[in-house]
């Protein structure tokens, strides 16, 4: 559904309120969502808006904004100084997906969010990108090639890589996981998909639904720069007709339980197909709040196995800041 909205930013509270988004009154944004995984879009050709953190969080408030996992901010490469470096790289890479969580802190990267952020591109005429073929962009955690597809858009998301990789190749965990709701700390593998993430097997999907996840989970040893922590429950059997399937909840850092984690299902299926051993399927599905996304591991041109999300994506708003 596509609609216009006027939105009015929320006003300073005597005490503990939302920090208002002043001086972007009159500033056009979009709303969109990948699988529940949704984002505040702005378009920035001109580099013209620089939102703050505060800003950022006001935007994205559930309650006193317009409310969203993160806000993300389509501009052109040139003029950031992490986007010269990747233009140096490819100079296919025109578009930078600066991409904030939802409480103004900085992220490398998001999977749903790339896909969202290529569907704005297309709808705010910026970019033209008929089914099969692909687009490159610039974001924290590097180059990243989009392919639209019938359903959605498949995203090359780079190479995987375990954070702890002496531990998790030599006992096949590298940490401990503490969450509301689990009597016990569990064990869990720590993989970047160019951001960080914990990922945590359960054995039934009572056990993920009873898992609480309102306070971030507890993860001893913590990644330098956080994680995001994934909960995954492996169905009975496993793999079904050469696809294996997860059910998955995330808490994201920064923001709290999402409906969706992008780069989250990629680490989801490294880890489950880890512990899966020999014969583990290269192709897999992920279940997640919101919906479903797919993920397939095939070797990259570098001799580094890369990962490929795939998945939906939907602009459901636009309007503007008043």
């Amino acid at each position: 559904m596509d609609e216009t909205l006027a939105f009015s930013a929320p006003q300073p509270a005597a005490a503990g309120g939302a920090v208002p988004a002043s001086g972007l009154h009159g500033l056009a944004f979009s709303k969109g969502h990948g699988t529940g995984n949704d984002f505040v879009l702005i378009a920035d050709p001109e580099d013209a808006h620089q939102i703050s953190p505060d800003q950022v969080a006001a935007l994205c408030d559930r309650h006193l904004g317009i409310g969203g996992d993160g806000l993300i901010r389509a501009v052109p490469s040139r003029f950031l100084p992490e986007g010269l470096q990747l233009l140096e790289a490819d100079s296919d890479a025109e578009w930078f997906m600066d991409y904030r969580n939802g409480d103004g802190s900085l992220s490398e990267m998001c999977g749903n969010g790339v896909r969202v952020f290529v569907q704005f591109l297309i709808e705010q005429g910026l970019v033209v990108l008929n089914t099969g073929e692909s687009l490159t962009i610039g974001t924290r955690g590097g180059i990243k090639k989009i392919v639209r597809t019938s359903e959605g858009y498949a995203v090359d998301m780079g190479p995987w890589e375990f954070i702890f990789p002496k531990d998790a190749t030599s006992k096949a965990m590298d940490s401990l996981v503490s969450a509301d709701g689990l009597e016990v700390a569990r064990p869990a593998l720590s993989v970047s998909m160019g951001n960080p993430h914990t990922v945590v097997a359960l054995a039934e999907l009572s056990e993920l639904k009873s898992t609480q996840l309102f306070k971030a989970p507890v993860v001893d040893p913590k990644p330098a720069n956080g994680t995001n922590v994934e909960f995954v429950v492996p169905a009975e059997p496993l793999v079904h007709d050469g696809v294996g399937n997860i059910t998955m909840r995330v808490h994201e850092r920064g923001v709290g339980e999402t409906q969706s984690c992008g780069t989250g299902a990629c680490a989801a299926a490294v880890a489950i197909r880890h512990w899966a051993g020999e014969g583990a399927p290269d192709t897999w599905r992920v279940k997640v709040p919101g919906g479903v996304v797919g993920v397939r591991f095939f070797p990259g041109e570098s001799g580094r196995e890369h990962v490929e999300l795939s998945g939906p994506a939907v602009i459901v708003a636009s309007g503007t800041l008043s």
